[in-house]
């Protein structure tokens, strides 16, 4: 059979099956209709959803590794010999959360009768690498209580 016999055959065939396809959609399209379908007018609000809000003078408390650094670090600035702390500062590690860094600007003076230390700190821990200032004083029972310890 040569080819120019065939394409009848082939385009009858083609044509059929678009047929049967636009067939089967017009017959579907008028069911849509039938599951109400969805209309935004309709939704309106979602009042199950619930939200809050921190309080513009809240402030983050510190986390159990940051007050353990800080409890070191006071400890190191308190017992420091100013004499020995040199231009690469007072290196701390804190065994416990892993901590580390190194305190500088070491500076002693005194507030109405109380021994007082202001310093610069880093504090390398996990979360990353944070720069602190802090003031502490002596109290006057001999510890030592940290009065500053903010990121700078």
């Amino acid at each position: 059979m040569s080819r120019e016999a065939q394409g009848p055959a082939q385009t009858d065939r083609w044509f059929k099956l678009a047929r049967n396809a636009v067939l089967a959609c017009l017959a579907v399209v008028p069911l849509t209709g039938c599951a109400g379908g969805f209309d935004l007018d309709k939704a309106g609000v979602d009042n199950t959803l619930t939200t809050s809000s921190v309080a513009g003078g809240a402030r983050p408390q510190p986390d159990a590794m940051q007050v353990s650094d800080e409890t070191t670090i006071r400890n190191a600035v308190s017992s420091a010999d100013l004499a020995a702390v040199g231009e690469s500062g007072l290196p701390w590690a804190n065994v416990e959360t892993g901590s580390r860094g190194a305190i500088t600007n070491l500076v002693e003076y005194d507030n109405k009768g109380l021994l007082c230390r202001k310093f610069s700190a880093s504090r390398e821990s996990f979360n990353g690498v944070r720069l602190y200032a802090g003031d502490a004083c002596r109290a006057g029972d001999g510890s030592w209580r940290m009065l500053a310890f903010v990121e700078s």
